[in-house]
């Protein structure tokens, strides 16, 4: 059989990465061969003719054939095929690692639980608007190999544990675990597992972020390697953190450094000022001037359906968070938009439902009782969530999405926020969260 290049690098899995890395290959001239348990898996028709499939089944042959196995992030490496090629010491390995080997660009490297996508989008704005050739992927938006094409000076890749666990010596400019909680556990079996995997990015790095407010986010690293925290409280000398004044303003400060008032962000709650302080010093780390990264964060409006600002009107603030569907997303955007509009006796509106899928709703009860004024319930489940937080707050019945934004105008003033977080799934009334997030961002430009 004639190489061209090497050995036969058999991609294990499809889809979107898959589709990257057997291109990206292809190109590079390797000789590459796919295999995927599905008949028609997605992307099937976006690789080259000349590149071998194996659908239907993973080809135990055909990867045991390989020089090097390609395995896509959805796919469990204990897999008994895969365990088999490992076995007779074949490597597996991530995109991440087949980019990690085609450039010596500096890259940037965010994981953690929640907010890497936040992070990892403000992080690209600033260093854009820095002036720098910047590529922006991974786990979020673009694959990581497809950002080769653009030739950038600068990869930031938001990365998956999945991702991480066959990625070594990733060698990043400056890497990140912005917070860990459970997550994945039937993947990696438990926290020691999932934390492992996440802590990979570490491997190799030149300077580390870490959150002084979630010890595990603190890696075992060489005594010589930079460190720099973030974290929702004052600051030492060189760190980021947050001044508080008596009149309740929130500053985000370095060290003694007052930098910005929370309140001129869009990006509101506290979870938000900690993803902010944690681009602060991720920017640091590779140079970006400190005042063009304050301007970015006064101009970014969050992503789209998580704790979006849509507008203020008659000094109410509304915010779409439609991805919200389970209760752990919508405490965060509730705690956070509440505890920052609390210093000025602001109260939220917030619009609850949809389908439950189980969930105990009595974990919301707390923070509505402290931060919310009122709860306007629609969906299919709104009986259960009645039941389970009676009590709390006043409760109202929309029959539609339109309804309950217009009951939140007529149950707000001036200094509270109108919040749509449904911690429910949305196909009882919708085709999905988006679905959901475009109606009631229209729903509230409608109002008057």
């Amino acid at each position: 059989m004639l190489i061209q290049r090497g050995g036969l690098k058999v991609v294990a899995g499809l889809g979107i990465s898959g589709v990257a890395a057997v291109n990206f290959l292809h190109g590079k001239g390797y000789q590459v061969a796919v295999t995927d348990s599905r008949p028609t898996p997605p992307g099937h028709d976006q690789i080259p003719a000349e590149v071998q499939t194996r659908f239907g089944q993973f080809d135990q042959e055909l990867l045991l054939q390989a020089e090097e196995i390609i395995i896509s992030p959805g796919l469990d490496p204990k897999l008994p095929e895969i365990q088999a090629a490992i076995a007779q010491g074949i490597p597996v390995v991530s995109e991440i690692q087949i980019l990690r080997r085609a450039t010596d660009k500096p890259l940037m490297a965010i994981t953690g639980s929640n907010a890497k996508s936040t992070v990892t989008t403000l992080m690209g704005l600033m260093a854009q608007d820095a002036g720098i050739k910047v590529a922006v992927g991974g786990n979020l938006g673009r694959p990581a190999l497809d950002l080769t094409k653009d030739d950038p000076d600068l990869y930031i890749l938001e990365l998956s544990s999945f991702q991480l666990e066959t990625t070594s010596n990733l060698n990043a400019e400056v890497a990140v675990v912005l917070n860990m909680s459970e997550d994945h556990l039937d993947r990696h079996g438990d926290m020691a597992g999932y934390h492992a995997a996440k802590h990979r990015i570490f491997q190799g790095v030149k300077k580390v972020v870490h959150n002084r407010d979630d010890s595990l986010t603190r890696p075992l690293v060489p005594d010589v390697t930079p460190m720099q925290s973030f974290g929702l409280n004052a600051p030492d000398l060189n760190q980021y953190g947050i001044l508080r004044e008596d009149n309740g303003t929130i500053w985000l400060a370095r060290g003694r450094e007052r930098l910005l008032k929370s309140s001129e962000m869009y990006i509101q709650g506290t979870h938000n000022v900690a993803n902010a302080l944690a681009c602060l010093a991720l920017g640091e780390a590779i140079g970006l001037p400190l005042e063009k990264m304050l301007e970015t964060l006064k101009t970014f409006k969050g992503l789209e359906h998580r704790c979006e600002f849509v507008k203020e009107l008659h000094g109410v603030r509304y915010y779409n968070d439609s991805k919200g569907t389970n209760i752990g997303a919508t405490l965060a955007a509730l705690d956070g938009l509440g505890a920052a509009i609390e210093v000025q006796q602001g109260k939220v509106a917030i619009i609850l439902g949809g389908q439950g899928k189980g969930q105990d709703f009595t974990a919301l009860r707390d923070s509505l009782g402290q931060y919310a004024k009122v709860a306007i319930l629609i969906g299919e489940d709104s009986p259960v969530i009645e039941q389970a937080i009676a009590g709390t707050v006043e409760l109202l019945h929309a029959a539609s999405l339109q309804e309950a934004v217009e009951l939140a105008q007529k149950n707000t003033q001036s200094g509270d926020v109108v919040l749509l977080s449904p911690a429910c799934a949305s196909f009882d009334m919708f085709k999905g969260y988006s679905e959901r997030g475009h109606q009631f961002v229209d729903c509230v430009n409608a109002l008057g």
